[in-house]
């Protein structure tokens, strides 16, 4: 058995792709536009996984869109994607910079929690070690749930 992908339903594919690819970094690697069945899939990949990682079919994000509107809920159900970074403090600085609320903030320099457009909860781990901790991060409150 192998993993291919996750999917998340989307109600704006301009709002994901900007979450998504500019603010959090992944690419567009595929898109299926499926006019029977009335919904749009786009598949993205890691930094690390659409080069070399696509030769090892590293596992993909499908974002699914319905052409027709439905409502999601909270996301909370779904439980949350998990990225690996090189640098959490880096990276959390860069989605804060792009208007992204650092819902857990990495205060252990291991962790950190994000929410995508849709809702969904996103966790952010430190490739390897944990970073030493450090301010802003370290007396950071959480915002909202994650």
């Amino acid at each position: 058995m192998r993993y291919l992908h996750t999917m998340v339903r989307v109600t704006s594919i301009e709002a994901s792709l900007d979450f998504y690819c500019n603010k959090f970094g992944m690419k567009e690697v595929r898109r299926v536009e499926n006019e029977g069945g009335r919904f749009t899939l786009v598949f993205l990949a890691a930094d690390e996984d659409e080069g070399p990682g696509r030769e090892k079919r590293a596992p993909l994000l499908e974002l699914t869109y319905n052409w027709d509107p439905e409502a999601y809920g909270g996301g909370r159900n779904f439980g949350h994607l998990a990225f690996e970074v090189d640098d959490i403090y880096a990276t959390c600085d860069r989605l804060m910079k792009a208007g992204v609320t650092i819902n857990r903030p990495p205060r252990d320099g291991r962790m950190a929690f994000v929410r995508s457009p849709d809702n969904i909860s996103i966790e952010i781990l430190q490739k390897g070690e944990a970073k030493a901790k450090a301010e802003p991060w370290a007396s950071m409150p959480n915002t909202g749930v994650w």
